[in-house]
This record gives structure tokens, sequence and C-alpha cells, in this order.
């Protein structure tokens, strides 16, 4: 694949798919990060003198122009992050925004409304393909996030252009996510699995059971895994029917001589909503107790056992961060793990959102932009929108 800075841009129509699927409240941008991280890209097509041509999803339209998902807060935010006006049009295909394409200056930055204001874009139609290649003269995917995706934007598009590649923030995330891929048993290469469901997990977990030494599993899918193990954890969120999954896979990481850490006690509340809490261990669970976080002991059982690794992969939290009741256990651990020589990556579910809040973010190694497209390429080793490039 080339990248964005092996090719000649002058002058020419750069069509750069970004992610720009930020979160927001009445229309106000609540993060930018993901903008934020876009800009390597954009200032090196505008210091090539490109006329830039910027195109992303928000949300989920459904197909249809809806106010709350438009472009034009991002465009601003974006005009502000850049000290340059940006262009908006509020189409993203048709005659009016070829005829602005045509009237752009180099050096000048149009970003177009939502891709998803069209079925055809989720549906990845040739049709919708085509009028978006009428744009440009070269395609950039800077969009790891949505790259697992076939959209028509990241896979049927860049299949008609004759010149693409990818953009500085998609080539960062290669390299840095491909570090994990060489790494076999013996390497003591650590991943900690938290989240909800062990359905969401099961092709990373398999993945990893070939190359990790450890496995920390926390949050809620923890305690399906526990239930497996014969363990009962009264009311707590449990899947039922993946409980024969989960056995199969404590199977396979006793085959590989993986070692697999579940939690020994927990945070526990009567709802999520409580703040009176209480510590229970596993094996004296109450009958109508549920769990919404590791408890001490399991903390620092992981903390010792975490001092041993030289590589680590994080993907998901130990409990329901987002309250500060249930939120020791995942930001004690992401302080370790940032304070190890290890090279340690985040990335996938709520990784990114819960080491700014632990506010250890910059001591990682990596932190990925990419949910499911960080865990898919680590499981694959490839997504779509690369094959494509």
């Amino acid at each position: 694949m080339y990248s964005i800075n092996e090719l000649a841009l002058r002058e020419k129509r750069v069509f750069i798919r970004v992610d720009y699927n930020v979160p927001m409240k009445d229309g106000i941008i609540t993060d930018d990060t993901r903008i934020r991280l876009s800009l390597p890209t954009i200032l090196h097509a505008l210091k090539n003198k490109s006329r830039i041509i910027l195109a992303s999803h928000l949300g989920r339209p459904s197909g249809s122009r809806k106010k709350e998902f438009s472009l034009e807060p991002v465009a601003a935010r974006l005009a502000e992050l850049l000290d340059q006006e940006i262009y908006f049009f509020e189409d993203c295909v048709g005659m009016g925004v070829q005829q602005l394409i045509r009237d752009m200056k180099p050096g000048q930055i149009l970003m177009l409304e939502n891709l998803r204001f069209y079925a055809e874009e989720i549906e990845n139609t040739n049709s919708f393909a085509r009028d978006l290649a009428k744009l440009a003269d070269i395609y950039i995917n800077d969009a790891f996030a949505v790259s697992h995706r076939k959209n028509a934007s990241v896979y049927a598009l860049p299949r008609l252009m004759e010149t693409k590649a990818m953009g500085l923030l998609m080539k960062n995330e290669i390299e840095k996510l491909s570090k994990l891929f060489k790494l076999t048993h013996g390497d003591k290469f650590f991943a900690i699995i938290g989240g909800a469901k062990v359905s969401d997990k099961i092709g990373i977990i398999r993945s990893l059971l070939d190359s990790v030494d450890a496995l920390f599993i926390g949050g809620a899918m923890a305690y399906t895994f526990l239930e497996a193990q014969g363990h009962h954890m009264g009311k707590s969120l449990v899947e039922r029917d993946k409980l024969d999954l989960a056995r199969d896979i404590l199977k396979g990481a006793k085959a590989r001589n993986v070692e697999i850490l579940l939690p020994v006690d927990h945070i526990t509340a009567p709802s999520i909503d409580s703040f009176e809490t209480e510590i229970h261990s596993t094996d004296e669970f109450p009958e109508n107790g549920i769990a919404f976080d590791i408890g001490p002991e399991t903390l620092q059982l992981y903390q010792r056992k975490m001092a041993e690794a030289e590589f680590v992969l994080w993907n998901g939290p130990m409990g329901v961060f987002e309250k500060e009741q249930f939120a020791t256990g995942s930001f004690e651990l992401a302080k370790t793990v940032s304070e190890l020589s290890a090279y340690t990556v985040a990335g996938g579910g709520d990784s990114a959102s819960l080491m700014e809040k632990a506010g250890v973010a910059e001591k990682f190694s990596h932190i990925s932009t990419g949910g499911g497209a960080s865990l898919e390429f680590l499981q694959l080793k490839t997504l779509l929108g690369l094959e494509v490039l």
C-alpha cells in the first residue's frame, strides 16, 4: 500500500475519507479527538496545495436526512483547529458539489454532508461510489475505525480510483498494532479483555490464545466465565446461552498453557445507580448480589501479575467505569499498565475513553481509534478497507 506522503498531490482533487463520527449533545461536539487526529493528513495535503474534499459519516441516520446528524458543526470545529475557512456543502454527491469542487482553488477544503444520509453508503452500491469518484483524482482512506465495514466510501469507491493510498492516521494504526502480530507464547504478551459480553469478544479471545501468555478477564463477561466454572454470581449479568462457549475457551487456554485470570472478589450494589456498595468474594457471592466492578483483591492480583508483562493489549473496561463508584478497578489497573516499561496498546470498546478519563492515555504506547476495527485487524491481520488499497 501507498501512504499519502508517497503521492504527488499538488493541485489535485484529493478525497479523504475521515472518521468524524464524534460524540455530540444538542449540536455541540463533546469530544473532538477524532477531528484532531485527522489533522496531520489534512495538513500534509494542504502543504502540497491540494484541493481537499473531506467525507465522513456521523451517527446512524439510516439513509435519511436528519439535522441532528449533520456534519456542519464538525466543519466549524475543524475551521477553528486549522484557523482556516472550511467550505461546507449540504450534500455529498450531485451536480452542485461537482461544480463547487471545480471552482475550488489549491489549498482550499470542502467538507461534504453526512455520507449515511444515503442508504447506498451502507449498502456499498457501485452507483453511489461512482458518484463519489467523480469528485476527485486521488482517494485517501484515513478512517481506520470504519475500515472493517463494507461501506461504499471505504470499499466500492477505492476500487474505482486509480490513485489511492492510506492517510497518516491509518498508517500509524497499522504500524503500531502490527507490532503485536509476531508475538508468541513466551514473549510475555498479556491481554486484558473486559466489557459486557463474551459473544462480542469471542473472535479476538480465540485469536489471542495462540499468542498470549496470560489473559486477564474483567467486566460483566467475567461473570459468564465464573458461572461456567460452577460459581454462582447472583443477579449479575451472565450470558447463560454462552456458558458452553466460555468452557471451550477455558479448555483451549489450558491446552495452550495460557493463564486465565478471573476476579476473586467484586464490588456489588443493589442497582447500577446505587452509591451503597459492598465487597463480596467469588466463593461467597450473595444470592441477590449484582457485581459492577472487580474488587480490591482482584485488582492487587492483576497488578502483581501485570508487573511481568513486556507487551500488553487492553480491550474493554473492568467494570462500569462511567459510574464513579464502579471505576476504581479500571482506573487503578490502567494506571499500573501505563507505568510499565512494556509496549502497551489500548483499543476497542470503551478503552480509549477509559484511558482518557483515567488520565493515562498519553502514557500508553498506542491508543487505537478503532473499536471493532482494531479487534478485527488484530484477529484477521487485515481489513476490507485495507485490502482495496
